[in-house]
């Protein structure tokens, strides 16, 4: 089952944010994680959510970041400069990536696009979620096991997606937070989106198959419960090689990079007219695909 709405995932996990971009709250009796942290214009629902249902800010101890993406550490400097005493986690590669000047200024520019086209400028002004050189963190790698009251979060590096993409496992709530490592739950369907490395993306995918998974929790579009969570990632896999036999299907037919991610981009909104993230932005991303794929050919 897919849902949608923020609210309790099971006894100790949250959804928080909206259908387009979300982030997750572990709660313990003494200390709380946020798992992963959004678009920055989710900030405001995020933090109406938190008030409704009774999570209080001043538990949260850390926060993970899952991989370096703009979507996906929206609100990070709100959290880290409203709770200082916040670890933030993530990988070696994402904290590469999140301390460069000129990646910073990009996420800072995509945040700010997309929260025009959407809407949401009035939250950009309300809250401080500009990033800026003063985050830093604590890395983590592959077999790593951060604790929440005793509740273990086990790491695994799943590249693929981006360099820097990590996933997260719950072996006691028997879930999966992938990030975009996995695949996109986009309306009725799944998005296979290994943008940077589209054949590490796959074997990331056969890398968390075979995890007990009751609950898998998307950044994108809410999370996923009962039977299809169970099989979720192996129809990512089949999803996967679906679209990677598309790709070179349509580059075979051109040999041009650009002509065929305009095709998968206008593909793509044709079947999801709404997905929230620019046409201009999807078309970078399949050109990453494409280039991948027709090098490996």
């Amino acid at each position: 089952m897919r849902i949608r709405a923020a609210g309790k995932v099971n006894g100790n996990l949250w959804y928080l944010g909206r259908k387009e971009s979300g982030m997750y709250l572990l709660e313990g009796k003494q200390e709380s994680m946020l798992i992963s942290a959004g678009i920055s214009f989710i900030l405001g629902d995020v933090l109406a959510q938190m008030k409704t249902f009774g999570l209080d800010g001043n538990k949260i101890k850390s926060l993970l970041i899952l991989h370096s993406h703009f979507d996906h550490v929206g609100t990070v400097p709100y959290f880290k400069r409203t709770y200082p005493g916040i670890d933030i986690y993530a990988s070696l590669r994402a904290w590469d990536i999140l301390t460069m000047p000129k990646r910073i200024e990009t996420m800072n520019d995509f945040s700010r696009m997309v929260a025009a086209s959407q809407g949401f400028q009035d939250v950009l002004a309300k809250y401080d979620t500009e990033w800026r050189n003063d985050i830093v963190g604590k890395t983590v790698a592959d077999g790593d096991i951060l604790a929440v009251d005793g509740m273990e979060v086990r790491i695994m590096e799943t590249p693929g997606h981006s360099s820097c993409s990590i996933a997260a496992y719950i072996p006691s709530l028997k879930t999966l937070l992938p990030s975009d490592a996995g695949g996109i739950p986009i309306d009725d369907a799944i998005f296979p989106s290994g943008n940077s490395n589209y054949t590490q993306f796959q074997q990331s995918l056969e890398k968390m198959k075979d995890l007990d998974v009751d609950y898998y929790c998307a950044d994108h579009y809410g999370f996923i419960s009962g039977e299809e969570a169970r099989h979720y990632t192996q129809q990512t896999i089949e999803a996967a090689g679906k679209l990677r036999a598309q790709i070179v299907e349509i580059y075979n037919k051109s040999h041009d990079i650009d002509s065929s991610a305009k095709l998968l981009t206008e593909e793509l909104f044709r079947r999801h007219p709404d997905y929230f993230i620019s046409k201009e932005i999807i078309a970078g991303v399949f050109g990453q695909m494409v280039k991948h794929i027709a090098k490996s050919m």
